[in-house]
């Protein structure tokens, strides 16, 4: 992918097909080639900015479509440029004759993510606001949304530029001893700057552990319903999706793939997925079932364990798998509704108990309380800054590293050049988020993954 940043171009921000159309123009020329189509009251070229036309967009006497012309003059604009936003009838070949007018006269098709591109490179928003425009298009849920709306106000920004800057005035401080070294001047004192740069990671730190929740919550929160053969799985996952999604029999094993359902609970996405029964198996499918079972096991960050028999262990039920210290497990009593009450009591495990029938619907509210309580959205509903962009995760995670070092060769009494230079290995990785430093590849990478007209 080339880029010409100073060329105009155009590209429709809205999908053709539905009652209207906007089509976006930016550049230099935007206006003044808008201008050579449009026919209303008042020439664009003569109209104030940030002001809004209604006319005709014409091919020499041939009237094309009537629109609502936004034009906005730079800097005052979404790229910073010139720019036009035509609403249109949608209808594909209408916005097609629009768009093949306005390259006729000197317009280019746009690359995906381009407008968003141009607004980066004008200092419009930095890298991290950037990417949060593609989250906020991407977001299907709320908790996703209030992630990438505060990235994009620029809640996130502030916070990494004001870590860069105590960095960087730390290492003003060391290096202006290196000036001065031969009267042996400290102009830093070593216990502060010691606690400032502790402090500073403890942040860095806060930052890079909010990735697994902020990860979670913008893809969804996977979880695996998991157990023996019949002991209502399928079930659970028809009762949570609101329809029969999966296969229900009294027939063990009739499940030997995994099943996937998305609901949205609370403003959260959560993945459901239906697998395989674990047991001792000579079938070739039922053995391929199960090894997609584990894969799930291991993916999942909630585990559901049903069990039908109040006495059997995780153990033996999912057949000696481990969950990580970062997994959450329930375990589910199921068929409460057609059991004898006491084959519902369990025997004492580790895990939060609950009882159900997803046959009846009896616990699910339960269920579903204790899924909630998994993820808390609050901070993400009330602003905090939340990290869910792996590449800014590995950029922190490079940061803390950094600071690390920098931390241990204060307490060795290692030269001041060098405890320098691993401070500013760390601000080079909090650079990297926002753009402050970054390369060409990176944000061809970037920008790759948007939307034509955004």
């Amino acid at each position: 992918m080339i880029y010409n940043d100073h060329d105009t171009i155009v590209a429709p921000a809205t999908p053709m097909g539905g009652a209207l159309c906007i089509i976006r123009v930016s550049g230099e020329d935007a206006i003044a080639i808008c201008d050579k189509i449009f026919r209303g009251r008042k020439r664009l070229l003569d109209a104030k900015a940030a002001s809004i036309l209604y006319g005709n967009i014409q091919d020499g006497d041939e009237i094309i479509d009537d629109v609502l012309v936004s034009l906005f003059r730079a800097p005052h604009s979404y790229t910073g440029e010139n720019a036009i936003e035509l609403s249109a009838h949608g209808s594909r070949y209408t916005v097609e004759r629009i768009i093949a007018l306005i390259t006729k006269h000197g317009a280019r098709l746009a690359e995906a993510g381009e407008f968003t591109r141009r607004a980066f490179l004008s200092g419009r928003m930095d890298l991290s606001q950037a990417e949060a425009v593609a989250d906020i298009i991407a977001a299907d849920s709320r908790a996703s949304h209030a992630i990438a709306s505060t990235q994009m106000r620029g809640a996130y920004s502030d916070e990494l530029q004001n870590l860069r800057n105590k960095l960087l005035n730390i290492t003003s401080l060391l290096e202006l001893e290196l000036d001065f070294s031969e009267e042996d001047v400290e102009f830093a004192d070593r216990s502060q700057l010691r606690q400032l740069l502790e402090l500073t990671q403890q942040r860095v730190e806060s930052l890079a552990r909010s990735f697994a929740l902020g990860n979670a919550l913008k893809e969804g929160i996977q979880v695996a319903i998991a157990g023996r053969p019949n002991v209502g799985k399928s079930t659970l996952l028809n009762r949570l999706a609101g329809e029969d999604r999966a296969m229900v029999s009294d027939i063990a094993g009739t499940t030997r793939d995994t099943v996937e359902v998305t609901t949205n609970i609370a403003g959260v996405i959560y993945r459901f997925i239906d697998t395989a029964g674990l047991h001792e198996t000579n079938d070739k499918l039922e053995q391929m079932g199960i090894e997609r079972t584990t894969e799930a096991l291991r993916k999942a960050r909630i585990i559901l364990w049903l069990s039908d028999d109040a006495t059997s262990s995780f153990e033996t039920d999912l057949i000696g798998y481990t969950p990580t210290a970062e997994q959450q497990v329930y375990r589910i009593i199921t068929k409460c509704d057609i059991a004898r009450e006491a084959d519902c009591v369990p025997t004492p495990t580790d895990y939060p108990t609950l009882r159900l029938s997803a046959r009846t619907g009896e616990g699910m509210d339960s269920l579903l309380v204790a899924l909630q309580s998994f993820a808390d959205v609050n901070d993400a509903y009330r602003g905090e800054v939340i990290v869910s962009n792996h590449r800014h995760y590995e950029a922190l995670c490079q940061a803390d590293e950094a600071l690390s070092t920098a931390l241990k060769a204060l307490h060795d009494g290692i030269p001041t050049d060098l405890v320098s230079e691993d401070i500013r290995l760390a601000i080079h990785h909090l650079g990297t988020i926002t753009g402050e430093i970054t390369s060409e590849d990176i944000l061809k990478n970037i920008f790759s993954h948007f939307c034509i007209g955004k």
